[in-house]
């Protein structure tokens, strides 16, 4: 088929439980940036790993569909391949934009900075409660607290369901690992969020026909439900779709920038101080996370015709990756890349994607990174860690289970 490596076995959720292998990848990308690699009981993979050929696969929609075969190495059952087909990271143009293009204003910078109050509000609530315990396991007692609250409140959620929301999201992200996903099934665990985000819409649009006259909720959802997609409003199944994209990735991916964040923080304490002697340059330190511990690792797309990439011949109908991980750290694009620095500018890294699946909430993800560490490295003075951090078993996300730390005022 192509050129592989036996020093990389990408799809393995074991390859990265003992840390990213970044030297391997640079070397291997150096010769062969478009990698073939097998699966072990499905049709192997081209894992794309410089920059150059990332932002061609994301900008050529027209050639690596999203769609086709969704956004994961692994091959999907056709009901599970379809509801996924309904989230906004797995359509294709036209329709991606159809969907898209009424919710980018509900998304923008100014909207979405109107937000900061709240989210201060709720980390001043998790650095109080984190300052009652002598340690703290800071993956799931800190980090995953924010996310899910503030989705819950952007979205008019009633607080009694935000825990539920909050299970079923981790059980989604976490259906590699047995310490985490047990018995899980994660379709069940999508259906029932969906199933959820169903009945709200519909309970919305009910309360709303039974009073015409009182004033609406003011959150995302009321926005949504309003818009025209295509000249009709989006219905209760899309809205399904859209909400477990919303409350999955944003649940996920932030608790992972935080928490891996923190951790690379204490790895690097010189950067560390950095932080604390000028706040101001918080901001730059969020991209340098996002760049250095990326969330997740790929994602997928599948050639709607042969093609070459990167000196690799590609098959219409095969597989395709496009590794942030290694992207991120191109020696092309990022000086030193295996360097940590958070005053690094430029920073083009590509963990928010790029062309017309660039994140929709990445100004969310950006003032939930920024207050959030603002208020950590106010509230307290002492940050050490209290054992070994251990990383979850995944080969889509790059990020911890467990980071135990103490904190002092």
């Amino acid at each position: 088929m192509g050129q592989s490596s036996p020093a990389l076995r990408l799809a393995d959720p074991d390859a990265f439980v003992d840390g990213v292998p970044h030297e391997v990848l640079a070397e291997v990308r150096a010769t062969t940036p478009v990698l073939w690699q097998e699966m072990d009981d499905q049709p192997g993979f081209w894992a794309v790993l410089s920059h150059a050929d990332v932002v061609t696969v994301a900008r050529r929609t027209d050639v690596f569909s999203a769609s086709l075969g969704g956004i994961v190495v692994e091959d999907m059952d056709p009901e599970t391949l379809e509801m996924v087909r309904g989230m906004l990271l797995a359509m294709d143009p036209p329709r991606h934009s159809i969907y898209r293009a009424p919710l980018a204003d509900t998304f923008r910078a100014s909207v979405m900075a109107a937000l900061e109050p709240t989210v201060r509000s709720i980390c001043r609530e998790l650095m109080d409660r984190a300052a009652e315990q002598v340690e703290v396991e800071f993956v799931h007692d800190v980090t995953s607290g924010l996310p899910t609250r503030v989705i819950g409140q952007l979205m008019g959620v009633p607080e009694s369901d935000w825990e539920r929301l909050h299970e079923l999201a981790q059980q989604q992200a976490a259906g590699q690992d047995p310490d985490l996903a047990g018995d899980t099934d994660l379709s069940a665990a999508s259906i029932e969020m969906a199933m959820y985000a169903i009945e709200f819409a519909a309970e919305r649009r009910a309360t709303a026909e039974r009073n015409p006259d009182a004033e609406p909720p003011a959150d995302l959802s009321t926005l949504v439900l309003a818009q025209e997609f295509n000249g009709v409003p989006m219905n209760e199944i899309d809205f399904g779709s859209f909400f477990v994209q919303l409350v999955t990735a944003g649940n996920d991916t932030s608790r992972t920038m935080l928490s891996s964040g923190l951790h690379v923080l204490l790895e690097h304490p010189e950067q560390l101080a950095t932080l604390r002697e000028e706040p101001s340059g918080i901001p730059s330190a969020v991209e340098e996370i996002l760049r250095y511990a990326n969330p997740l690792h790929y994602f997928r797309r599948t050639a709607t015709c042969d093609t070459e990439l990167g000196g690799a011949e590609i098959r219409s109908g095969d597989k395709v990756a496009m590794y942030y991980t290694s992207a991120n750290r191109d020696e092309e694009v990022f000086d030193d890349p295996q360097r940590f620095d958070v005053t690094r500018s430029p920073n083009p890294h590509l963990s928010f994607g790029i062309g017309a699946h660039f994140c929709l909430g990445v100004h969310l993800a950006r003032l939930e990174g920024r207050v959030f560490f603002e208020e950590l490295l106010a509230g307290f003075g002492g940050i050490e860690l209290a054992g070994e951090p251990v990383r979850i078993r995944s080969n889509l996300n790059n990020g911890l289970k467990r980071l135990p730390v103490q904190l002092t005022r």
